[in-house]
Order: structure tokens, then sequence, then C-alpha cells
């Protein structure tokens, strides 16, 4: 049997096989990120199936003012959620730096972090579904940005991407949450935040290129912006969930946001995974 296919039938298997065999572990760790030179906090759920078989891995982040501990707070069912459908769970710290690498602090160099650090990290030392069709990343807020912003321009890495009451748009918010502290005020650097913002990003994408959910309540501050990303993605033919229901941007909202945003990537790993061995045969 090919290797892919053991790997896939075994995930599939988990969730039969050993839904409440014992809890998830959650390790709490210092990575090193080699371009900062410093370490970065960073929050793992690790489910049980995960010492038997490979795991697909979704990273989540968090917003402005929030930190690795900010979604398993939120949430603290995820690691029920990480043991019933055999997802590893990875939460980094991303302090307030909108996961960018800022163009004028060395020591904000979250887009490499996140992106090639932490995956080549993860991928070392848990055993992980090493495939793009393995790998999601989504967050809420600033995270919501981050996890388009790096899904899109690291297509390589991650197959699928996500964002709840995203900042998809920075630009009408040029003095709010110390984004001006990684780019530099608006009106001296345009060109840096025309181009350090999700929806310039869009002709990097082809339709099929990544699979998509974009959620937004209809009271929140960023949603406008999240309307006119979904208008775009539209009008380029780019298929993608687009979800808007009553509600703020607040935990309220992100802890019943996550369900959804949980059962899409849930069903991309499962049809992926699944889909990819079937084209190796």
């Amino acid at each position: 049997m090919h290797k892919l296919k053991k790997m896939f039938l075994a995930f599939c298997g988990g969730f039969i096989t050993f839904y409440n065999a014992e809890a998830a572990i959650v390790d709490t760790l210092q990575i090193k990120s080699e371009k900062m030179n410093r370490f970065i906090e960073t929050v793992v759920i690790i489910p049980d199936q995960a010492a038997k078989m490979p795991c697909p891995t979704l990273y989540l982040l968090h917003g402005h003012g929030g930190n690795a501990k900010t979604w398993i707070n939120i949430k603290p069912e995820l690691t029920e959620m990480a043991d019933r459908d055999g997802i590893i769970v990875v939460c980094p710290d991303g302090e307030q730096s909108w996961y960018w690498d800022s163009p004028i602090r060395k020591e904000s160099q979250f887009e490499t972090f996140v992106s090639q650090e932490l995956v080549r990290y993860i991928d070392a030392k848990y055993n992980t579904v090493k495939l793009r069709q393995g790998r999601a990343i989504t967050g809420l807020s600033m995270g919501g940005h981050g996890g388009l912003w790096l899904s899109i321009r690291h297509k390589d890495i991650f197959g699928a991407g996500g964002s709840t009451s995203g900042g998809v748009d920075i630009r009408p918010f040029p003095n709010n949450w110390n984004m001006k502290k990684q780019l530099g005020e608006m009106k001296e650097n345009q060109e840096v935040w025309d181009n350090h913002t999700v929806i310039t990003q869009l002709d990097r994408l082809k339709n099929g290129d990544l699979a998509l959910i974009v959620d937004c309540g209809t009271e929140d501050f960023f949603f406008e912006v999240n309307r006119q990303l979904h208008e775009e993605l539209l009008k380029r033919g780019i298929a993608h969930d687009y979800i808007v229901r009553p509600g703020a941007h607040n935990q309220t909202y992100w802890n019943n946001s996550v369900e959804y945003q949980w059962l899409f990537f849930h069903r991309f790993f499962e049809k992926n995974l699944q889909h990819t061995d079937n084209l190796m045969k």
C-alpha cells in the first residue's frame, strides 16, 4: 500500500478508533527564530492520535493585544476538538506584528517565523502530515489578516487559509493597532502600506490555489473591508466560503466562528489528503 494511502487511512480511521482514547496534550514551547534571534512562545495542542499516525495541522493566529494562549482561552474545547478529529493545533505568539516581516523592525519578522521557521520546527517535533494539503492557517482580527496574508503568499506551505473578523484591508485604519510601528506612517509610506494588506495580494491567486474561508459579523468595524474582499474574490472567479452573521468584534463571535472554520478545515484535510493519494496512484 502506498505510504500516503496508509497515512490517509490511518488519519481517517482515527475518527472512529481513537475518539475517546485519551486527552490531548498541550505543550507550551519557546521556539527559536533565527531571523529575529530570539525565542517566541507557542502553544501546541497534540491529539492522542498523533502518537500513532500523522495528523494534519491547523495554525491559529491571535489578534492585536493577544498572545499564544488567546485561542485556548477563548475556546477551551479546542483540546476536545483536536482529539475528536485528529488535528494538531499550533498557536504562536505574533505579538503586534500583523504577521508581517516588518521593513523597519528587524526584531519583528513574523512572516518568516510562522511560514518557515515555525512550520519546520513543528514538522520536525511532531507527527504531522508534511504536505501543504495537511496544513491550514487562520486567525481572528489581526490574526485573520495573518491567516490570509500567509496562506496567499505561501501557497507552497499552506493548502487552506482563513480569516474571522479579519483586518483584510489595513489602509482605512492608518492610526490603529500599532500598524505604523511596523510599516511607518501611511502618508509617508503609501506604497509600503499598499503592499502589506491582504486585498492587494489577490494577483498571486488563481481559482483553486487555496481553500479559503472568510467570515465577519455585521456589527464588526471590519465588516466593510471583508465585504469588499468577498466582492473582489467573486470578480476574479476565486472560489471561497464567505459567512456573514450577526455579531461584533468580540470573543462571543470568535467562539462561535471557530466552530465553522474548524469544520471547513477538517473537511479540507479529509478530502485533499485522499485526493492527493488518488492522484499519486
